[in-house]
């Protein structure tokens, strides 16, 4: 295990797994403290030698681009871009997810490119370090020149200004860095919209998201595991040969893990009365193989991200260049996290039908798992719940990077919305666990109904470590709980 993650070259996904589970610290590399300081020094030169109009340097902003700004006005200017664009609205950003938009905006300028100030970047890191995470909200971002909105309210605080979470309450920055001895920053030319400019809202929800892709990827292999022993289904689908005919790796790699999930089952090896299992289960492979592959692009997209220079204008040194682009336009995030919106609601999807079978009264097991049906409703209404959990991610899936609103007076004409994507995505997440949760309390429950018959070794330790936290109910309770419980099992 690492002590502490030097940020400035290239992240990797198991270094920020890692980093999140573990509460690791960050620092700069020393390769970084060079670039960022030579970057700095010849803005500075430059600003102090030409004539020459610099977007957002010396000039102002969006729709303001061609207005000069005067030297000795240079330091206020970015100050007023922090203040005028923090107006975001609307629900808070999670704080952990707040916590990696402070990782990726110190990522993203340590490369060297931006012409900030060592010292902003080092202020950054010490807010990550000591968890002072500022208040950003979810709305304001139209996820083209850069977050604007939620990336002004992660950096106002830098400057003393805004709001941010100490001791689980909302209180002023500056009360906090006093706190801590702390001054505010002083802002050089550029540095707020260096701040500002870039896509760390979208790219840390992407990121969190990937994050718990793979997780659940990892415990929906048991729980499908078990509903299909609980529903007495074929091992047919899921052997080799059928998958090797189709080239889809992601459909190989799902039927070859299930399959070793309920090796040595007796249930496996019971003879069967069915000659087909519903699509839900005889189709595990080829559905959940193609949210797999989905992700595995989704994955690369998003590191690729965080690892990239995303604000305007680019400072290119060597090449005595500074040029005005569009690194912040987020349309590679965009169209990405609504692919990934559809690929784990998948998941879901298929994950409420075989909840349905399994309640349904087919294979011997009795309606809704209840022996007392009339008198008791069992599971009915458990399947209803994961039934309107899917139908509201169906609606959470409309494409967000279909749409675009014109601003800044025609200026930024063309828009990604991939922060309205980014955040929809977010809740189309938290819905996936849910529904899986209902489906392994559901499958647990019609297990029992399989018994004294046992299951593979590991899928049997499965059961064990479930029981150990969710004890099943007999009759009807009070279900909710259980429900919760169950998807703190598995993904907490």
């Amino acid at each position: 295990m690492h002590s502490k993650l030097v940020i400035g070259e290239e992240i990797h996904l198991n270094q920020l797994i890692e980093l999140v589970q573990n509460q690791v610290p960050i620092s700069l590399s020393e390769q970084a403290k060079i670039r960022v300081e030579s970057c700095f020094q010849y803005l500075q030169n430059k600003i102090n030698n030409t004539n020459e109009l610099i977007y957002g340097v010396n000039t102002g902003f969006g729709a303001f681009c061609n207005t000069s700004i005067s030297n000795e006005d240079l330091h206020h200017l970015q100050y007023n871009l922090l203040r005028s664009h923090a107006c975001g609205t609307g629900e808070l950003v999670p704080t952990h997810i707040v916590k990696l938009m402070l990782l990726l905006k110190a990522q993203s300028l340590s490369y060297g490119h931006s012409g900030v100030q060592l010292q902003t970047i080092q202020r950054i890191i010490d807010f990550y370090n000591l968890s002072i995470i500022p208040v950003v909200y979810q709305q304001g971002s139209l996820g083209a020149s850069g977050d604007l909105a939620p990336l002004a309210h992660l950096c106002l605080p830098l400057i003393g200004e805004g709001f941010v979470w100490y001791e689980g309450k909302i209180v002023e920055a500056d009360f906090v860095l006093k706190k801590y001895n702390l001054e505010p920053l002083t802002l050089t030319a550029k540095e707020g919209l260096a701040l500002i400019n870039g896509t760390q809202f979208m790219s840390a929800y992407g990121l969190q998201m990937v994050m718990d892709s793979e997780r659940i990827f990892e415990q929906l292999n048991y729980v499908v595991a078990l509903s299909f022993e609980a529903f007495d289904c074929r091992i047919e689908p899921f052997l080799p040969q059928v998958h090797q005919i189709r080239k889809q790796s992601g459909q190989s790699f799902i039927a070859n893990q299930l399959k070793s999930l309920v090796q040595g089952s007796e249930i496996v090896s019971k003879v069967k009365t069915q000659v087909q299992d519903p699509y839900s289960f005889r189709c595990i492979p080829q559905v959940h193989g193609a949210s797999w592959d989905a992700m595995n692009y989704v994955k690369q997209v998003i590191m690729n991200e965080i690892n990239s220079v995303t604000d305007n204008p680019n400072v290119f040194v060597e090449d005595n260049l500074v040029i005005s682009g569009g690194n912040f336009h987020g349309q590679p995030l965009a169209l990405t996290l609504d692919f990934a919106a559809i690929a784990m609601a998948e998941l879901a999807n298929i994950s409420e039908r075989r909840i349905y079978k399994l309640v349904g009264g087919e294979r011997g097991l009795p309606m809704f798992l209840t022996t007392n049906g009339g008198l008791e409703s069992g599971l009915m209404i458990a399947q209803y719940t994961a039934a309107s959990i899917v139908s509201q991610n169906k609606q959470w899936c409309t494409p967000a990077s279909v749409d675009s609103i014109v601003s800044s007076n025609g200026q930024e004409d063309h828009v990604s919305m991939g922060s309205n994507a980014a955040t929809k995505l977010y809740k189309v997440i938290e819905n996936v666990k849910q529904v899986i949760a209902i489906e392994a309390f559901t499958a647990m429950m019609a297990f029992e109904y399989r018994r004294p018959l046992k299951t593979s070794s590991v899928l049997e330790q499965f059961i064990v470590n479930y029981h150990s936290n969710i004890e099943l109910p007999k009759g009807d309770v009070f279900l909710s709980p259980y429900l919760l419980k169950s998807k703190t099992f598995l993904f907490e």
